[in-house]
């Protein structure tokens, strides 16, 4: 088993898996900023180390000093969270050669994952279904125009490297298609240095949802259920919950079917969420891997029963899985809010600041996974995520009348200090979503219908 792992993250995801360290009796190494010297996750680890500056370029993805904090503490495993460098082959492949457990799949395996286009071409050899559009990077705007014109209008331009909802730009028509490429390619390569976009069909009325899946180093694997991801602003998640109101017990089973064939044709290893479109029709298209725990996984755990970040790090140490398909069973609803410090009034702008008072809610059912505590200053530097709220109830309505409820409680000031607990109540308040009939344009159309309000 693993003796001492350092956690290559910040905020709440690192004081989450410090959570399940030490649940598993193993000693948490922190690292940080030097905008993060006195944030939550340093407090709660054994030892920590400054590995940089605040830019995280100088931080959190700078590799030689992650790897030299590993030696000076002793650390035999590195966890590294979601985001920053948890998706990086490269990381992956510097801590095996130096002998430390990277909790994940195997570098080969993270690398072929790297290519989102590729990993398509992989799925659909798996029989996963595919929404029309290119396997291999469109390599010209006149090649796009060509292949948009044959699969037909809306369609979305993707990062081949893209992940996070960043690096997608959706066409409506043909007279935004040349600025729309040209503009994907460059963001492309200042975001992943890599400029490669390719093209699908971009499926209106649909709804998001994804399976989580756990495979372990001996062959085994299994699906967790679904999550409802369609509540989102710019392809960035901010609502998750479970189980979709889309998907009977039929089609959850198929899909979940499915997700473990894909991966276990590529060998894949650790947690992992594979991403689906589903029609009004009830049909669905694979659109990508996530190599990585993600964002909303106390969603999955709310209704299994089952900690992803003890079962990935178990997997981590060469464990068999402790479970087969038959024993997964599902519980209730449950919902997670993103609390983030951003102002929603100025286009979600972000909005940093000192705590000056932090109350999150607590009571039945309720859980917070927080990276900050009053009197913390929440940096400019990185995500603006402060807390995640998740409600549980024996069904979807109770689930959202606790969550409603838990935003009523959180209590945040501070000078600067925006969040957006209120647009969330609304959000969750709202008739389509009540009612479970929310598609992927639904924020979009939500903040239509504020704007329209505002100007009547």
């Amino acid at each position: 088993m693993i003796r001492r792992m350092l956690v290559a993250n910040r905020g709440e995801i690192a004081v989450r898996v410090a959570r399940a360290c030490r649940e598993l009796g193993i000693e948490v190494v922190a690292v940080y900023s030097t905008a993060d010297r006195e944030a939550r996750h340093v407090a709660v680890a054994d030892t920590a180390v400054c590995v940089g500056s605040a830019a995280p370029k100088d931080s959190y993805l700078n590799i030689p000093n992650l790897i030299e904090a590993a030696r000076q503490t002793g650390a035999d495993a590195v966890h590294p969270g979601y985001g920053f460098l948890s998706e990086d082959p490269d990381f992956a492949e510097v801590c095996a050669a130096e002998g430390l457990t990277f909790v994940g799949p195997p570098p080969g395996v993270m690398a072929e994952l790297g290519d989102k286009a590729a990993v398509k071409a992989l799925m659909a050899k798996a029989g996963l279904p595919l929404l029309p559009g290119t396997d291999t990077p469109v390599d010209t705007v006149e090649d796009g125009e060509r292949v948009a014109a044959g699969i037909g209008y809306p369609v979305i331009i993707k990062a081949a490297a893209g992940g996070g909802g960043r690096g997608m730009t959706v066409v409506a028509d043909s007279r935004e298609f040349r600025s729309a490429y040209l503009a994907t390619r460059t963001a492309a390569h200042a975001v992943f240095r890599d400029s490669a976009v390719y093209l699908e069909r971009f499926l209106v009325g649909a709804r998001h949802v994804e399976i989580q899946v756990l495979c372990d180093q001996h062959g085994h694997a299994v699906h967790l259920g679904e999550r409802d991801c369609s509540v989102q602003r710019r392809h960035q998640k901010l609502v998750e919950e479970a189980p979709s109101t889309r998907l009977d017990d039929r089609l959850r089973a198929e899909m979940g079917q499915a997700a473990v064939r894909g991966v276990r044709s590529i060998g894949y290893t650790g947690v992992g969420t594979m991403e689906f479109l589903v029609g009004e029709d009830g049909r669905y298209y694979f659109l990508e891997l996530n190599a990585r725990i993600q964002v909303e996984h106390p969603v999955t755990e709310a209704v299994t029963g089952i900690d992803l970040v003890v079962e990935q790090i178990r997997v981590a140490a060469g464990e068999p899985l402790r479970l087969a398909q038959d024993d997964v069973r599902f519980a209730g609803a449950a919902i997670e809010c993103r609390i983030n410090a951003e102002d929603p009034d100025r286009s979600f702008a972000p909005a940093p600041g000192v705590l000056d008072r932090w109350e999150p809610p607590a009571g039945p059912w309720i859980r917070v996974d927080a990276g900050y505590r009053t009197g913390d200053r929440v940096p400019p530097h990185y995500d603006s995520l402060l807390a995640k709220v998740i409600a549980w109830g024996p069904e979807r309505p109770v689930a959202l009348a606790r969550m409603d409820r838990a935003l009523a409680e959180l209590d945040v000031h501070g000078e600067g200090i925006r969040t957006t607990a209120g647009f969330h109540r609304a959000v969750l308040n709202h008739p389509a979503f009540r009612a479970g009939e929310h598609t992927i344009h639904f924020v979009d159309e939500f903040l239509n219908e504020e704007k329209g309000d505002g100007q009547s």
